[in-house]
């Protein structure tokens, strides 16, 4: 095969990848084409002529799966920033480009040992596959969107999400694709594959009984009705005086004031002016019935002032109160947020609401309501299970609801939604908590302890869900009994074990 058709190859398995985290028109993850995706490229590096062809090979897929996972950044740039659309498109190949480097590294990295035991290879590629993901989850403030992982929220693999996490998911997956990679017509006749199969088909029963069991032990709440809203206030004029904003005011004020629900959810943004910029009396107006009844209400704005700062926020209102509940967003987007260092002429070009906002502390409380301890993410931070787990540290205080309030209308009617859907999904897997989507254009949903995707609402409508939910306390996971104390470095450490030990001997063969 020549280097050219090599290329191509590895090209369309990495788009393959990106269509098995969310097929564009029903948006269905797809495990399997995961796992072949994957299994296409192992093949290609096993087969590559040297480590030098294994580095432009995986950083042709990788590029190709991250730039084909989140191209509707292209919307944001070009179609909501104004920048020329030749650039806008520059700028997503570049990140994906960049990102993609760190899969050509291991890439080159595991063609170098050229290993021949099929078991060791397979568990050492997917210990440096392991590498890769969590460099880019977590270096240069992290973006792992798209990581493999999330494409089994509906596959065999799911049920080891309370145990691993995405994670661990993807490393699993990355082996299983190395053990096809090599799979042959001969290997069919070897006693060695069937017992090994028998193994892994005992693992994955243990670990669905192990699942069952620590759901079995879970105190699921009485159900609590709850008002979803979503505002679909176009992203164009969101933040336009004279359009989007009272616009947005008008319509979250009364949807805000009619609701009947327990619990009600407004939005990331929802209200898009400081309280110090509304109309007097507005925000006590519309949140009247929720200081002192019975409801609660979970409400995105931004806050703060010119000498403090300002922060990306969520107020929580319930009777008894003090002073409404705070969250403020921790994880913040690059560009969107804060202006990376040396970045802030390609932030010129750009004519979006940019603005450095202040972070919010790590596990930051719970807002208490009725029996409930509710903990909001906003945005894309459910993306970082790893800060989401930090909640989880103390099990009497652990969440038993979490809330994500989104506007992600920045990206438009693409592919986003439903990958940022199974995003969420894959936090309730790992937690056994049910999330809660209160979304601008979409996807608004329910999502079960279990990861089941209840009501929800069809995209870019202006409607309120209402439905219920509910709460789940009780045992924590393993997932979130680790995470909450260690973070992922046991996934590092993991991943840098597996790749000495398959470099050691190499190593005191060259020094004997």
């Amino acid at each position: 095969m020549t280097v050219a058709a090599r290329v191509l190859a590895a090209l369309l398995a990495g788009l393959a990848q990106a269509l098995s985290i969310a097929l564009p028109g029903s948006g269905q993850p797809l495990w399997w084409l995961q796992l072949a995706s994957l299994a296409v490229l192992v093949r290609l590096l096993w087969a590559a002529p040297g480590w030098r062809t294994a580095v432009l090979l995986g950083w042709v897929f990788a590029t190709a799966w991250l730039a084909g996972t989140f191209w509707w950044l292209f919307i944001s740039m070009h179609t909501y920033g104004g920048l020329a659309a030749p650039l806008a498109a520059l700028a997503v190949l570049a990140l994906a480009a960049f990102l993609g480097s760190y899969y050509a590294a291991v890439s080159a990295c595991f063609r170098a040992l050229a290993l021949t035991h099929k078991a060791q290879a397979a568990l050492v590629f997917a210990a440096f596959w392991l590498l890769a993901e969590l460099a880019r989850g977590q270096w240069w403030t992290g973006f792992p969107w798209g990581a493999g992982g999330y494409a089994h929220v509906d596959g065999p693999l799911a049920r080891l999400a309370p145990f691993i996490g995405v994670y661990g998911i993807g490393a699993v997956a990355a082996a299983l694709a190395a053990l096809l990679a090599r799979l042959r017509p001969a290997d069919l006749r070897r006693p060695a594959l069937w017992l090994g199969a028998a193994v892994l088909g005992a693992l994955w029963q243990a670990a669905g009984v192990a699942q069952q069991g620590m759901l079995a032990r879970l105190q699921v709440h009485a159900p609590v009705t709850l008002a979803l809203l979503q505002g679909n206030i176009p992203q164009d004029e969101k933040f336009q005086p004279g359009s989007g904003v009272p616009l947005a005011l008008s319509w979250y004020g009364e949807a805000l004031k009619a609701a009947t629900a327990d619990l009600v959810v407004a939005p990331e943004t929802a209200i898009p002016l400081l309280p110090q910029d509304l109309e007097p009396g507005y925000l006590q107006d519309v949140t009247a019935r929720y200081r002192t009844g019975a409801q609660a209400l979970l409400l995105g704005m931004p806050l703060g002032n010119a000498r403090a700062g300002y922060t990306n926020s969520a107020l929580g209102f319930a009777a008894g109160q003090a002073a409404p509940y705070e969250y403020d967003k921790h994880h913040l987007v690059p560009f969107g947020e804060f202006i990376p260092p040396l970045f802030r002429w390609f932030t010129e070009l750009l004519h979006i609401p940019l603005g450095d906002f202040n972070r919010g502390a790590v596990g930051q409380p719970s807002f208490a309501w009725a029996g409930e301890r509710l903990a909001p993410n906003i945005c894309y931070e459910d993306l970082f299970g790893e800060e989401l787990a930090v909640r989880f540290a103390d099990p009497a205080r652990a969440p038993t609801l979490m809330v994500n309030l989104s506007n992600i209308g920045w990206f438009g009617d693409s592919v986003a939604l439903p990958q940022h859907l199974a995003i969420s999904r894959m936090r309730a897997l790992e937690f056994a908590r049910p999330m809660v989507r209160a979304t601008n254009t979409g996807a608004t949903a329910v999502i079960d302890h279990t990861g089941r995707v209840g009501a929800r609402l069809a995209p870019f409508t202006r409607v309120v869900l209402r439905t219920q939910v509910a709460g789940v306390e009780g045992a924590v996971t393993p997932y979130a009994w680790w995470a909450a104390r260690w973070g992922l470095l046991p996934l590092w450490l993991m991943a840098a074990a597996g790749v000495l030990m398959a470099c050691l001997p190499r190593v005191r063969r060259n020094n004997g």
